[in-house]
């Protein structure tokens, strides 16, 4: 689990053919406050990655084919970095798991004072989970909805976030990892009736039957 405050950025240095997918090396441009250590999450822009191998300058992880089709780690050379999340830190983001939702592609950036909005495409089925004023994840790092439409959300990036990740480099054409608001996948799930199977009975709950439970 993560936050979405990013450390700092870092360059992938290689990526090597491996059987279902690419052994990507990492090079952080930043010292670790400790040190990293064998099986460790890392959030790589979003994604999160086993550590399998490190020493004082790059850390080696895994990306499976899935996980290079859903994001961009396959094509891009400048990520962002987040450790995991431990039990008593400060939660100054929102929670991430990691697991990216799809991808968006950058349709506009405003320059407003030392800060820039971005305008940002939005599949359909990612739209129905974020709302204005909510939280994203986008390349890993976490931001607050700012607008939100039917294929298009809007966002502003601090100087602060701009100076030490990657979002400083977005321009219109460019794709994002984006991730949404965790409990906002976990509320779809339970005003959607699964699919019915002969091994889940598990009931669909609605509005109306959360409201007879006294939940509404």
């Amino acid at each position: 689990m993560f936050t979405g405050l990013t450390l700092g950025k870092a360059a992938i240095a290689t990526r090597a053919p491996a059987p279902g997918g690419s052994v990507l090396t990492i090079k952080p441009q930043f010292a670790w406050a400790e040190a990293l250590t064998l099986g460790e999450s890392v959030a790589v822009s979003g994604v999160c990655l086993t550590v399998e191998k490190f020493d004082q300058a790059t850390f080696q992880a895994f990306a499976s084919q899935e996980t290079l089709s859903r994001s961009t780690l396959g094509r891009v050379t400048q990520v962002n970095l987040e450790r995991a999340l431990k039990l008593n830190d400060r939660l100054g983001g929102h929670l991430v798991s990691g697991h990216v939702d799809g991808q968006g592609q950058v349709q506009r950036v405003r320059p407003q004072g030392a800060g820039r909005e971005l305008e940002i495409s939005l599949p359909q089925e990612l739209a129905l989970l974020t709302v204005r004023k909510g939280s994203i994840a986008v390349d890993g790092v976490s931001l607050t909805v700012n607008e939100v439409g039917a294929d298009f959300l809007t966002v502003f990036i601090i100087p602060a976030t701009l100076t030490r990740t990657t979002l400083v480099d977005l321009a219109p054409g460019r794709e994002v990892n984006l991730e949404v608001d965790l409990l906002a996948k976990y509320v779809q799930r339970l005003l959607t009736k699964p699919a019915s199977t002969s091994n889940d009975q598990t009931p669909g709950l609605t509005l109306e039957s959360l409201a007879q439970a006294g939940f509404l």
